[in-house]
């Protein structure tokens, strides 16, 4: 009989069946709409790092076949044939998603599901309906996923935007359609040679490119006038000439600006003034010349700035064919930004791609779990995932998003007696709602641990938060020559998620039968561990001076497969 999976809800493959070659089924309907099926092949990171591993309805299996789309079958709008042993180590989770093509919403679509069939027979299911979603566009119906083993998670998480949205959320690319090529317009003031007039062409009718066409004439030409170019840079000006008469040439086209009335060419870039001495705004201190066509008069020269008589080294202005120096070349500092130059930065600063893109790598991580670690010091928890409420430390949330309510978990007459005996007395608060809630306390490292039927010892200091499924109770360790004659810590047991919080980067020993630690800087073992109080105080040691500071350490014993976690600090 196929078990029936709740979203949030999570279990090993082999739990289900003892098979690796796997029917995947997905069924999903609405009237009037159509829907996109795929599969994304994830990396460690959840990011889909290899475009060949993204299957979908125009790449229908992956390079070595593991991921193969089978298409419409057996009552499933779509199906896929998974083979959990070829798929390569760096895939660590594929991920099931369905996407509206076209308008719609996810609240129209009607009673769905995805299965798992495995040797013909179904071994598991999760089913869902439009109820559960509002106005998303797409949603991810389940996970395979490895955490040592294969598992599988159904997931049922709406998302905004639709397949192209959902391909850039995994970190991949959408291929955009190539728009037809526009006619490259030449750049006012660009180089001779770049943009030659439009007459100087040869016509199209020769048909031979290596023919030289008749009318151009080389770019650094006697009549610089007439064709509106400056020389390049390096070559030497000709001489002034007088004006001829006008010529087509003369007027103003797309590709060269008018010559300025006076027909002198400007001359190459100058050289960087001296040190001290101002440098006049672009196009300021030429006298005879205006401003060059199609740019807005030259403003007075601020205070301080010399007169426009005898200019000795005159700046052509921009637009002449000459490449505009950056801002602030060879100037003073302190000195004013040049006519024209933006005024809110600074001269000379590299212009970034703004603020989203800094703050990019800081962005949510998105994820369809219940619990994911944003980063080492903070920790997200969906509500909408798993249907039941979150413990955790009072005054411990920093953020949280949708409907959540908070409330005060007390720990009852008898369990405030027993705290304050033992000292693993907990503050809590219950979190409950559709929304989620950001964790974190005093910047100190988060680590989520998933418990399936197993425990793990944590004294209640180190404890954030873990899911109110969790069992636990206060756990004595017996010792001698220890003050109170014994030590407690919490013991969680059942299935859930537990946080727990370190300072600094722990280290995890396996236990051997030469395993001790500081009772003060353990952190958490495995529930199965025996744990031995080995004190070291000896009346003759305690009576002079030079105490080790090491009188009581904890030994543990067990056999393998037990852990212990202990962090660099000593509470």
């Amino acid at each position: 009989m196929a078990r029936e999976f709740q979203r949030g809800h999570k279990a090993r493959i082999s739990d289900l069946t003892a098979g690796t070659d796997l029917y995947v089924g997905v069924q999903i309907s609405a009237p009037g709409l159509t829907f996109d099926i795929s599969c994304f092949g994830l990396d460690a990171d959840e990011r889909l790092s290899d475009d060949r591993y993204f299957v979908f309805f125009n790449q229908p299996k992956s390079p070595e076949e593991s991921i193969q789309l089978l298409g419409t079958q057996a009552g499933d709008t779509e199906s896929f044939r998974v083979t959990l042993d070829k798929i390569p180590p760096q895939i660590h989770k594929l991920s099931f998603t369905a996407t509206i093509d076209g308008a719609g919403q996810m609240s129209q679509v009607g009673p769905g599901y995805i299965r798992i069939v495995a040797g013909g027979e179904e071994v598991a299911r999760y089913a869902f309906n439009g109820s559960e979603f509002s106005t998303e566009r797409a949603v991810m119906l389940g996970d395979f996923y490895l955490k040592d083993v294969w598992r599988f998670a159904a997931v049922g998480q709406g998302f905004d935007g639709g397949l192209d949205a959902l391909l850039r959320n995994f970190g991949g690319e959408v291929a955009e359609e190539e728009a037809p090529a526009a006619p490259q317009q030449p750049q006012t003031g660009a180089a001779p040679g770049f943009a030659p007039p439009a007459q100087a062409a040869a016509p199209p009718a020769f048909g031979a490119p290596a023919a030289p066409a008749p009318a151009p004439a080389p770019a650094p030409a006697p009549q610089p006038a007439a064709q509106g170019f400056a020389p390049p840079p390096g070559a030497t000006p000709p001489p002034p000439a007088p004006a001829p008469a006008p010529s087509v040439h003369a007027q103003p086209t797309i590709v060269a600006p008018m010559t300025p009335p006076g027909g002198t060419p400007p001359p190459p870039a100058p050289a960087p003034a001296p040190y001290g001495q101002p440098t006049p705004p672009p196009g300021y201190g030429q006298p005879g010349q205006q401003a060059p066509y199609g740019q807005a008069p030259t403003a007075p020269p601020p205070p301080g700035y010399p007169q426009p008589q005898a200019p000795q080294a005159p700046t052509p202005p921009p637009g002449y064919g000459q490449p505009t120096p950056p801002p602030g070349y060879g100037q003073v500092p302190g000195q004013q930004a040049p006519y024209g130059a933006p005024q809110g930065a600074p001269q000379g600063a590299p212009q970034g791609p703004g603020v989203a893109a800094a703050l990019q790598q800081f962005k949510e991580t998105p994820t369809g779990q219940r619990w994911t670690q944003q980063n080492k010091k903070l920790v997200r928890v969906d509500l909408g995932i798993g249907g039941h409420p979150v413990l955790a430390r009072q005054g411990s949330m920093v953020l949280y998003q949708g409907k959540v309510d908070f409330s005060y978990k007390g720990a009852g007459f008898a369990g405030r007696i027993v705290g304050n005996a033992t000292g693993q007395e907990m503050q809590l608060m219950r979190c409950t709602g559709q929304g989620q809630v950001f964790l974190a306390e005093n910047s100190t490292m988060l680590h989520p641990i998933e418990l399936q039927g197993d425990g793990i010892c944590v004294s209640a200091e180190n404890v954030l938060a873990f899911d109110e499924s969790l069992q636990y109770e206060v756990r004595r360790i017996e010792g001698h020559g220890i003050p109170g004659g014994a030590l407690f810590t919490m013991q969680f047991t059942g299935t859930g998620t537990i946080v727990v919080k370190t300072h600094g980067t722990p280290v995890v020993l396996p236990v051997t039968p030469t395993t001790f630690a500081d009772c003060n800087a353990v952190v958490a073992w495995s529930a199965a561990s025996q744990v031995v109080v080995s004190s070291q105080v000896r009346m003759r040691r305690n009576a002079y001076p030079g105490d080790t500071g090491e009188s009581v350490n904890l030994q543990f014993r067990g056999a393998p497969g037990n852990f212990i976690v202990v962090q660099p600090y000593e509470i």
